[in-house]
């Protein structure tokens, strides 16, 4: 397992390739879009937080969904550990002149480096960063989320499921965890959420459940 500074270091050197092989070529991106719009997770008025960015995948698709389905009045915050996937973001942000978006470096471990006026969020949503955290640590990251949630908010990570070929693609190469369903709701459980559950991407999309499980977990004790 890796470190922060190793993870950071990792995804600077990597950015470009985990951008073109996950989001271009196997549609992640594409697939994203799809869940949000059949899901509803997306309303007017939501403050929203996408834990770990990276270049921007999940908030890219909130604001495209939005865009398409009339929904007005988000607030967008995000954050990464890593500047190099940070910047891929705000170059993208500058070419579509979208300003509506705060960025910031932060530890999902290391709350306190966050604004503390980044609570109260209605969604938070994270993609692809909770699979390297160290296993032991992964409920106080979850723990973390679910202090800056809204009373009824509700928190959906996308995050890398357990099986013969993730173990070879993520485990391995990737260097990051992986995870059964069992385990997560046990995780989600310490991290004091009492409603789980578990969503899967929608038709032409099928493909990326083979990579990964969608979970959702609602606020429904502080």
């Amino acid at each position: 397992m890796m470190t922060s500074d190793q993870v950071r270091d990792f995804y600077t050197q990597n950015a470009w390739l985990y951008h073109r092989l996950y989001i271009d070529v196997l549609r992640y991106g594409r697939g994203m879009n799809a869940f949000l719009r059949q899901s509803g997770t997306l309303e007017p008025n939501l403050k929203i937080l996408d834990a770990g960015c990276g270049t921007g995948n999940v908030t890219r698709q909130v604001l495209d969904v939005a865009r398409r389905g009339g929904i007005t009045g988000l607030s967008l915050h995000g954050f990464d550990l890593t500047p190099a996937m940070l910047d891929r973001f705000r170059q993208w942000l500058h070419r579509e002149k979208v300003e509506a978006v705060d960025l910031r470096e932060a530890n999902v471990l290391e709350p306190h480096h966050l604004p503390e006026s980044w609570i109260g969020y209605d969604r938070i949503l994270s993609s692809a960063m909770l699979e390297y955290l160290p296993k032991d640590r992964l409920a106080e990251a979850l723990a973390h989320l679910r202090q800056r949630l809204a009373g009824d908010g509700t928190l959906t990570i996308f995050i890398t499921r357990r099986n013969i070929l993730m173990k070879a693609l993520i485990e391995w190469w990737w260097k990051a965890n992986i995870y059964t369903r069992d385990e997560l709701r046990e995780i989600f459980r310490q991290a004091g959420f009492d409603s789980v559950t578990f969503h899967r991407f929608p038709w032409p999309f099928w493909h990326l459940n083979l990579w990964g499980l969608v979970v959702e977990a609602r606020n429904s004790r502080r």
